[in-house]
């Protein structure tokens, strides 16, 4: 039987995060005109993120062809780690996220590729370990010809915030 106070710490994903033993990278730059997110509302939109690396570089090469769909899946893993930390960093807490709403992913994938959804999970099961049950998604998953500096993989997100939250000053 779990503890009261198990469950309140399986419920605040900062704490999960600890509990995981997980380091989040840093959140790159954006390298356009642009943001890392937007807050309409009770409504963060984050901007794509690529895999980065334990290194600090980002993850390359052609899925299907120059790498694996397991390697890909750990690339989707750590473009999610990525998005966590952009909502740490935007928000100041991942304890104000309500709900991972949905994710959009693309995998820079070789002609005739097809298992852009493995590749994808790494993301989305990421989520919901961090958040449990509010990590669970919309999702989309697709292949492109080629992505920005060659990465594997692009994640875009949308999560629900708590209401009257406001941004860090």
């Amino acid at each position: 039987m779990t503890s009261s106070l198990d469950e309140i710490v399986d419920a605040m994903p900062e704490m999960r995060l600890a509990r995981m033993g997980l380091t989040l990278p840093q959140v790159p730059a954006p390298v356009g005109n642009f943001d890392l997110g937007s807050i309409e509302g009770t409504t963060l939109y984050l901007s794509g993120q690529g895999p980065v690396l334990e290194d600090g570089a980002l993850a390359t090469g052609k899925v299907g062809a120059e790498v694996g769909v397991e390697d890909a899946n750990y690339h989707a893993h750590r473009a999610g780690l990525v998005l966590i930390a952009a909502m740490r960093e935007l928000l100041g807490s991942l304890d104000h996220v309500v709900q991972v709403r949905r994710v959009f992913g693309m995998v820079n994938a070789a002609p005739g590729f097809e298992d852009h959804p493995a590749v994808l999970n790494g993301c989305s099961d990421l989520f919901c370990k961090v958040f449990g049950p509010r990590g669970r998604h919309a999702r989309t998953a697709v292949g492109m010809s080629s992505l920005p500096g060659n990465i594997t993989v692009e994640i875009e997100a949308v999560v629900s915030i708590l209401p009257g939250w406001s941004p860090k000053p």
